[in-house]
């Protein structure tokens, strides 16, 4: 075999070679997960009305693109020691990814939501975590 034919052989087996691994990586982007996990303690953590109406503002803000699942939830009934339950409401949400989260953080209506309800909490905390979708 000529040089200029093994040059071109060798060119034509890693075009061949990585084209599966571009394929796969892109097949991983797709599987990406972004979780957004926040959790609200209220300002006046034994009202009723306070909590409702944080939720309230949440299931509006579950409307908003391009979340792709929503969770609203309070503390669970469970009882051991690694169980924190001094939080009000939990705020579970899904993304396709990092990318998707970042346009949510500056809709308009989350941050309509932050400026209409913050005052109702006096503490936030947020856990996000990446994964692969299942």
């Amino acid at each position: 075999m000529s040089r200029r034919g093994f040059v071109k052989n060798s060119a034509l087996a890693v075009a061949a070679a990585t084209t599966p691994l571009a394929a796969a990586g892109a097949e991983t982007r797709k599987k990406e997960l972004f979780v957004h996990h926040v959790y609200f303690w209220l300002k006046n953590p034994g009202s009723e009305a306070d909590r409702n109406k944080l939720i309230e503002g949440l299931q509006a803000l579950a409307k908003v693109k391009p979340i792709r699942m929503a969770h609203i939830g309070t503390p669970a009934a469970t009882n051991r020691s690694v169980i924190d339950r001094s939080y009000a409401v939990s705020w579970l949400l899904f993304f396709d990814n990092l990318e998707d989260e970042e346009i949510y953080q500056k809709h308009p209506e989350h941050l309509k939501f932050v400026e209409q309800y913050s005052h109702l909490w006096e503490k936030v905390i947020v856990y996000d975590s990446v994964g692969r979708k299942q």
